[in-house]
C-alpha cells in the first residue's frame, strides 16, 4: 500500500467570484492519485476552529469535482468518530489556521492516531499551511502571535521540518534557515504559495504548482539542509523529482 502525503501552500484558487474557490492542480492531483472514479474526501478544519463559513466554502469548491464529501468537526464536540471518517476517506484535506491548536485538539480526541492509521492503509493525507506543517516534525508558525515561532511537536509522519508561504511572508524563510542551522528542525522542505510537495512514504517525489508559471523563475519548493554547519537551500522546480 503506497502511503502518500501532499503538503501544500495552495490547493484551491479563486474563481473571480467573491469567496468562491475551485480545486487547483494540487488538490486535483490528490483526487487523481486515489484511482477512484468518485473519491471520498474528508474535510478537517480544526485549525480554524471548524469555522462554518470556511467549511461551506470547501463544500462548495468540491461540488463539481465528482467526489463525495464529509467532514470531521471537533467543536463543540466531535461530529464523527475520527477513526471512522478518516478510515472512510480516500483523501483527507486539512485546512489552514493554528497548527498549535490543531495538534493539541487532535491529540486530545485521538485524531493524531486516526490520521496515522488512515495513512498506513492508503488514505492520502493533504492540506494547506497548518494542514501541511502538521504531517512533519514542525516548522515556523504564527500560531502564537505576529512574530513567528517554531512548533516542534507535529505528527512527524514525515521526518522533516516544513516551511509554508515561503515567498509571501517575510519571516518564514529566515526563521526556517535559523531553525535548521541550530538543529531545532532537521532537513526541511518548504513551499511557495500555490505550490505543493507530494511524498510517497517519506520521500518527496513531485512538486506541483497551482499556476501556469515559468518553472525556472516561478513559484517552487525548496530543500533546506545543514551541511558542514552551514544552511544550504536548493530550489525544487515543479515536476517529478529525480
Amino acid at each position: 500500500m503506497t502511503k502518500r502525503i501532499l503538503a501544500t501552500s495552495g490547493g484551491f484558487i479563486g474563481t473571480g467570484l467573491w469567496g468562491v474557490l475551485t480545486p487547483a492542480p494540487t488538490m486535483l492531483r490528490a483526487l487523481e492519485l486515489t484511482g477512484k472514479e468518485r473519491p471520498k474526501v474528508a474535510l478537517v478544519l480544526t485549525a480554524s476552529g471548524d469555522d462554518p463559513q470556511y467549511l461551506a466554502q470547501m463544500y462548495s469548491a468540491l461540488a463539481g469535482s465528482s467526489c463525495d464529501v464529509d467532514h470531521l468537526a471537533l467543536f463543540t464536540q466531535p461530529n464523527r468518530r475520527p477513526d471512522e471518517i478518516l478510515g472512510w476517506a480516500d483523501v483527507v484535506w486539512v485546512g489552514g489556521g493554528s497548527v498549535a491548536n490543531l495538534l493539541a485538539l487532535w491529540r486530545l480526541h485521538g485524531v493524531d492516531t486516526a490520521m496515522a492509521d488512515a495513512w498506513e492503509t492508503g488514505t492520502i493525507l493533504a492540506g494547506v499551511s497548518a494542514g501541511s506543517i502538521c504531517w512533519h516534525v514542525g516548522g515556523p508558525t504564527d500560531s502564537f502571535g505576529k512574530d513567528l515561532q517554531p512548533v516542534t511537536n507535529a505528527l512527524a509522519l514525515l521526518p522533516y521540518g516544513n516551511g509554508v508561504h515561503y515567498d509571501s511572508e517575510v519571516q518564514r524563510r529566515p526563521l526556517l534557515h535559523q531553525l535548521v542551522r541550530d538543529e531545532v528542525l532537521p532537513t526541511s522542505y518548504a513551499t511557495d504559495d500555490r505550490v505543493g510537495i507530494l511524498y510517497e512514504g517519506a520521500e518527496p517525489v513531485e512538486v506541483i504548482c497551482d499556476l501556469d508559471a515559468d518553472p525556472e523563475t516561478g513559484p517552487a519548493a525548496y530543500r533546506v539542509e545543514r551541511i558542514a554547519g552551514e544552511v544550504v537551500e536548493t530550489r525544487l522546480a515543479p515536476g517529478l523529482m529525480s
